[in-house]
C-alpha cells in the first residue's frame, strides 16, 4: 500500500524537526554548564573548610 502525503508535508514537518534539534542542542549545554558549577570567577567564592556547594 502506498501512502500518499499531502503536498505541503515538508513545511508540516520542518516545526518538528526544528523543535528535535533545539531540544537536543539544549541538553547539551545544560550537560555541558553542568562542569562549571561553583567554578565561574565572577560568581564563584572560596567554600570554607566542610562547606558543601551550591548544588548538591
Amino acid at each position: 500500500m502506498l501512502m500518499i502525503l499531502p503536498k505541503g508535508w515538508p513545511w508540516m514537518a520542518f516545526p518538528l524537526v526544528g523543535y528535535g534539534i533545539g531540544w537536543f542542542l539544549d541538553r547539551k549545554e545544560t550537560e555541558r554548564m553542568v562542569l562549571f558549577r561553583d567554578k565561574s570567577a565572577l560568581y564563584g567564592r572560596v567554600l570554607k573548610e566542610g562547606e558543601q556547594p551550591s548544588w548538591p
